[in-house]
């Protein structure tokens, strides 16, 4: 029992952390007269997976890879099963924009690389292996996504998503020195708090019987992605719903290249029993989603968040039993 805990305080930390070193970095970049929108859906959107970065960072130097594995494609998994389906059923979700149609298609390419890196058993007849190439290639293509956004600030400013990102952005004002101290803050009890998720982590699977890939991905991943949750949520609400999607789908773009290859380029991450069918489930819910939106009038309802939160927990229950 107080292993949980201590995993929940963890959590709490790191949840904290994060919000602090955006809110800090939020009003730094505010300062220095950085448009809002680029605030908006670079430092709030990856501020947000700031907590699953810090695990998997952590896990990786402890040598602990089948959480750091869990949580990174356990978050992209409660992203699109959990949160989505949340906000689809308090708002429907309606596709207006340009830059998500590009998006969505992207990460679905993203998860069939990641896929066919993890296939070296079935490809080749080797160990299952995220090792530092696979990482660097990851990375490479975080450096083309971060191009095509960079491009659509530039030329897609009508678009609704760009519009909506304003509503996130910090309103902070210029006090550097608060800021600041936010900002160290945020990275301490990041620190602290990935340190704390980590160790009391294995505890927990220890004490529940279950793997280690399966903690993270059930318990670590759904904490650490309560940030997304909360922004869409509230974008839901506001029927900003393009922000919404974008969030999720940019929180997904950011574990897919550059959560999981951080642990990767430190120390090679052998694919835990089942981890290809958590990648390829997690592309499926991208893929089923795209159906949905060309051909219900670019329309995600509440009958389908419904669908994706049941795909979740059908989908959790069968990993914890299985």
């Amino acid at each position: 029992m107080a292993s949980f805990l201590f995993v929940l305080l963890g959590i709490t930390l790191l949840l904290f952390g994060g919000a602090s070193l955006v809110k800090g970095a939020s009003g730094i970049a505010q300062s220095l007269n950085v448009p809002s929108i680029i605030i908006g859906l670079t430092v709030v959107a990856f501020g947000t997976s700031a907590p699953e970065l810090v695990i998997n960072i952590t896990g990786a130097l402890q040598g602990k890879t089948d959480l750091a594995f869990g949580n990174a494609v356990g978050s992209n998994l409660a992203n699109f099963g959990l949160v989505l389906g949340i906000a689809a059923i308090m708002s429907p979700i309606y596709l207006q924009g340009r830059v998500i149609r590009r998006e969505v298609p992207f990460l679905l390419l993203i998860t069939a690389i990641l896929l066919v890196m993890v296939w070296d058993q079935q490809l080749s007849g080797t160990l299952a292996l995220l090792d530092r190439g696979d990482a660097i290639i990851l990375f490479l293509l975080f450096t083309v996504f971060v191009y095509f956004m960079v491009r659509d600030f530039i030329t897609e400013e009508d678009d609704p998503l760009l519009a909506e990102g304003d509503s996130i952005s910090s309103e902070e004002g210029s006090n550097t020195l608060l800021n600041t101290v936010l900002v160290i803050v945020g990275f301490v009890l990041l620190v602290v708090g990935g340190e704390m998720t980590i160790e009391h982590g294995v505890e927990v699977a220890q004490i529940m019987g279950v793997s280690e890939v399966v903690i993270g991905m059930f318990i670590l991943a759904v904490g650490t992605s309560l940030p997304e949750l909360v922004t869409s949520a509230i974008a839901a609400y506001k029927k900003e719903t393009d922000l919404a999607l974008g969030n999720i789908v940019g929180s997904n773009i950011f574990n897919s290249l550059v959560v999981l290859p951080a642990a990767a380029i430190i120390r090679p991450l052998p694919i835990p029993q089942g981890g290809d069918w958590d990648l390829a489930v997690g592309g499926l819910f991208v893929l089923v989603t795209i159906p949905l939106f060309l051909f219900s009038n670019a329309r995600l309802g509440r009958l389908a968040g419904v669908g994706l939160l049941f795909g979740y927990f059908f989908y959790l229950y069968l990993r914890f039993n299985f």
